[in-house]
C-alpha cells in the first residue's frame, strides 16, 4: 500500500511540474503573439489564448468582426415567429470553447467594472434578463476582441488570396 502511495505521489508531482511547464510556456506564446489582447480588462492568458486559437484555426472564415462574432457564437439571432418585438437570441452554432471564454471573460467585467456595472444596471431597468445582458456583453466583448487580435489575412499573404482556376 505505501508503495502505491508514494508511486502515485510521484506521478502527482512530475505532472504538475509538466502542467507548470506548459503553462508557462502558454503565456509566453500568447504574450508574444497579441499583448493588447492580454492587456485587455477581464481577459487573462488562457481567454486570449482561446481567442487566438478560435481565430487561428478559421484565418479563412474571420474576414470581419461580424464573422467572427458568428465563430465564436455569438451573433444574435432574431428569435420567434415575427410577433415578438426585436427580440434576439445566441446562435447556438460556432467553437463553444470560444463561446465559453467570452463567458467567462464577461462575467469578470460584470462584477469589477464600473462602465459594464452600469450598462448592466441600466439594462436591467430596461427590463432585460440577467441572461439577455449577458448575450449582448458578448457579441460587444467579441467586437473588442476582433480588434485586439493579430492581423490574421496579412499573416498568410498575398499567395492565399489567389484562387486556381
Amino acid at each position: 500500500m505505501w508503495h502505491t502511495l508514494s508511486s502515485l505521489a510521484r506521478r502527482w508531482f512530475d505532472l504538475h511540474e509538466e502542467v507548470k511547464t506548459h503553462s508557462r510556456h502558454l503565456k509566453e506564446l500568447t504574450r508574444a503573439a497579441a499583448p493588447d489582447l492580454v492587456d485587455a480588462f477581464g481577459v487573462g492568458l488562457d481567454i486570449a489564448a482561446q481567442m487566438l486559437i478560435t481565430a487561428g484555426d478559421n484565418a479563412d472564415r474571420v474576414r470581419n468582426e461580424a464573422a467572427f462574432a458568428k465563430m465564436c457564437g455569438v451573433a444574435p439571432i432574431p428569435t420567434g415567429s415575427g410577433k415578438t418585438n426585436g427580440r434576439h437570441r445566441l446562435n447556438r452554432g460556432g467553437n463553444r470553447q470560444a463561446n465559453a471564454a467570452l463567458y467567462r471573460a464577461v462575467i469578470v467585467p460584470m462584477r469589477w467594472h464600473a462602465p459594464t456595472i452600469a450598462y448592466v444596471e441600466r439594462r436591467t431597468a430596461d427590463g432585460l434578463s440577467k441572461k439577455d445582458i449577458i448575450r449582448c456583453l458578448k457579441r460587444f466583448l467579441a467586437r473588442e476582441l476582433f480588434q485586439l487580435l493579430p492581423n490574421v489575412s496579412a499573416a498568410e499573404g498575398p499567395a492565399s488570396t489567389t484562387r486556381a482556376a
